[in-house]
């Protein structure tokens, strides 16, 4: 909940598609606040900041969301030029500086995240090109001394109605640039879109193809060092001491000293860095954390988990409910730490000079790392440039709320080196595995209770896990009598018809930093959900997919997506022998998705054969990219469901690589196929609403097959290959 009783569902949909103003304010690192929500902003944005036509009728259009493999340059792009009527073959895209006009519609500061970059920007970007359409429009009119209601726009031209006549957007710009921006503007009915709603090819492609794509992990500035640093092995751990000669004896090593969190090399290049680094000799403090067992977590969450929590929703008498059903079940699921592992390893460029800081990143919250950086430097934000690259995949990692944690480094690393050289520091994969922020590990006890009917009658959840936003700038937001409304995301506005419910959570310290982790709550609250309705569907001995629909009536596009998926699938029909089919349906960032999973079982063996895929996320920008976000979502998550886990033993991590963290490999992929279900709602977001459902219909489609009921992730622990 919000602090004004707002959830975090209707705080995105007042800010992001009703357009509703909210006074919020953050806390900049140094104390100081981002601007407020409160402050005027003008209704249509200045579309010079956001759209440049050249004079040769090239159309160079910015982004304020970054573009980390989920197609948004496209998406906005697509927006724009629709409204503008431009030429899509001569259209580009940049990502913006940092800069107040760039500010997210919700959030009002540069970020991205929590699938809200189409849905807070559909409007805004539409309107902006449409503002751009009509200054270009009068500019003509005004130009040829005819009404601009004579004129119209066409293919990067505006053409007189009445004699046929045009000029080019080109042979216009400057001249429109010194027009207002209109108070108002018209935008297309649907009927009339010629780019929306089609099949683009994506404007990042040809480049990631023939690899002149920029991420920052591939900037090279003249006279650039690379530095790595040595980190204590158990979090909140300093060196006491190191000894540096033989690291200092490498080829090519500048400089070897200690920062706050562990020691710094500095060489001309990653490999002498590297082998510098292992060569160093630290004596490590390692703090409070230093007897971390994972196994000593699990027992103190099931302690917590047997005794009721802090009630954050309740409805009718769940405990005389559940003690008067006909049949009674309880179950208990668990969820490790997980780590978001995109592609490309944590890395940014930093080049401190005299009065200004310049920054490569591909960072997913421009705003926060700015004043971050300006704030360590000692510098005006006005002084530091940060040019944003394209990311290697993100999944939340690059949005820090507190500063991204390699920039605060690298930072340290250029103060102190102080030779004026741009600084590129680097995390390996090691790195990023052994001190990196996590999906919380949670647990969820879960008891219900069906008639004789076999509808449910009671359901009682309590839950167990780490607050992800308490104590970050959001917390005003999203914090509300200590419930962190991203705990219970999923849970709280469950869409099945339930007489009698009791939710409760204990929010747990443990001293481990944790991160919104791709479709954050989201990602245990609809395995329980989706594995409980399930196992009551058993227990009722009925259909799992018509228990569902009977239980949705008051959700018709869960309904909706649930009868496409089980069409596709080809729900009820024979399987072959050790096959299972399982079912899950969840709705998160304003869209609604339904899964259906084909395993194949032998022994231990199993093969995820099939997924169907069925989404219903509004009105659709560009169905290519919300298929591509649906099937890659749908691996993401069975990763982490079949492989997926961050363990602690004496301190440390014990996943030292993609040895010990696999992420599913192409053989073992099961073929997707998405229908996208037609709508006029409101769009919502497609980064992220189809990784929840997917473990829970693996778990389901694996009882199916074996009879056997897994409740506690992933799959691996309890020793299934996966072929």
């Amino acid at each position: 909940m919000t602090a004004n009783g707002m959830s975090r569902r209707d705080f995105i949909k007042a800010g992001g598609v009703a357009g509703g103003a909210l006074c919020l304010s953050f806390a900049l690192p140094d104390g100081g606040k981002f601007a407020s929500a409160a402050e005027a902003k003008p209704a249509i944005p200045a579309p010079n900041a956001f759209v440049r036509i050249e004079r040769d009728g090239g159309v160079t259009i910015v982004s304020n969301k970054s573009e980390m493999g989920q197609g948004i340059y496209t998406s906005l792009a697509m927006l724009i030029a629709e409204e503008l009527e431009c030429d899509w073959s001569r259209v580009k895209v940049v990502s913006a500086p940092v800069a107040a006009i760039y500010g997210h519609t919700v959030f009002h500061l540069q970020i991205t995240g929590g699938s809200t970059s189409t849905l807070s920007s559909y409007a805004q970007y539409r309107k902006i090109g449409a503002a751009a359409r009509d200054m270009l429009i009068a500019a003509a009119a005004k130009r040829w001394k005819v009404p601009a209601g004579q004129c119209r726009a066409e293919n990067s031209r505006v053409v007189n109605n009445a004699n046929g006549v045009s000029l080019s957007y080109g042979e216009l710009t400057e001249a429109a640039s010194r027009l207002p921006v209109p108070d108002s503007v018209e935008l297309k009915p649907r009927h009339r879109w010629q780019l929306l709603g089609t099949r683009v090819h994506r404007v990042d492609g040809d480049e990631k193809l023939d690899g002149s794509a920029q991420f920052s992990i591939d900037v090279r500035l003249p006279g650039m060092l690379t530095a790595l640093v040595a980190r204590c092995p158990s979090y909140g751990g300093k060196p006491k001491s190191f000894k540096a000669d033989a690291a200092k004896a490498v080829p090519g090593v500048k400089d070897v000293f200690a920062i706050s969190n562990g020691v710094a090399v500095v060489a001309d290049g990653f490999w002498p860095a590297k082998k510098a680094r292992d060569l160093l000799e630290v004596e490590w403090d390692r703090g409070a954390n230093a007897g971390l067992d994972s196994s000593r977590l699990r027992d103190d969450y099931r302690a917590l988990g047997a005794k009721p929590g802090q009630s954050y929703k309740q409805s009718g008498d769940a405990e005389a409910a559940l003690a008067g059903a006909a049949k009674r079940l309880e179950a208990w699921y668990e969820l490790p730490y997980l780590s978001h592992s995109p592609m490309e390893p944590l890395n940014c460029v930093v080049w401190l000079k005299p009065g200004g800081c310049e920054i490569w990143s591909g960072t997913q919250s421009q705003t926060i790392d700015a004043g971050m950086a300006a704030a360590m430097a000692g510098l005006k934000p006005e002084q530091v440039s940060l040019h944003t690259t394209l990311l290697g995949g993100g999944f939340g990692r690059r949005a820090v709320p507190a500063g991204a944690d390699w920039l605060k480094e690298a930072m340290e690393v250029a103060k102190r080196h102080g030779q004026g050289a741009p600084i590129k520091l680097v995390w390996t994969r090691d790195d990023d595995l052994a001190g990196a922020y996590y999906r919380p590990m949670w647990l969820d006890r879960v008891r219900g209770g069906i008639g004789k009917d076999g509808k449910p009658v009671a359901w009682l959840q309590t839950g167990v896990g780490q607050s992800i936003i308490s104590g970050t700038p959001f917390a005003p937001m999203m914090v509300k009598n200590g419930i962190d409304a991203v705990s219970v995301e999923g849970t709280d506005d469950m869409p099945y018809a339930l007489p009698a419910v009791a939710l409760d959570l204990h929010t747990s310290q443990t001293p481990l930093p944790v991160l919104w982790w791709r479709s954050v709550g989201h990602s245990h609250s609809a395995f329980s959900k989706e594995c409980f309705i399930d196992e009551l569907a058993r227990l009722a001995r009925q259909d799992p997919v018509a228990y569902r629909l009977a239980l949705l009536g008051k959700a018709p596009r869960e309904q909706g997506v649930l009868r496409e998926a089980a069409k596709m699938a080809g729900w009820g029909r024979k399987l072959p022998k050790g096959h299972g089919l399982g079912a899950a349906v969840h709705s998160s960032f304003g869209s609604h998705v339904a899964q259906v999973m084909e395993v194949a079982v032998k022994g231990k063996e199993l093969k995820v054969v099939h997924v169907w895929c069925a989404v219903d996320c509004g009105v659709v920008v560009n169905p290519d990219q919300v298929a591509a976000q649906m099937e890659g979502s749908v691996m993401f998550g069975l990763s982490a469901a079949l492989f997926g886990e961050i363990t602690f033993k004496d301190g440390e991590v014990e996943q030292k690589n993609f040895d010990g963290y696999p992420i599913v490999r192409m053989f073992q992929a099961p073929k997707v196929d998405v229908s996208i279900i037609a709508s006029e709602e409101a769009p919502g977001g497609t980064g992220e609403p189809a990784v929840p459902p997917a473990a829970p219909a693996l778990a389901n489609a694996l009882h199916a097959a074996t009879g056997t009921r897994l409740r506690a992730l992933p799959l691996s622990r309890h020793g299934y290959q996966v072929v």
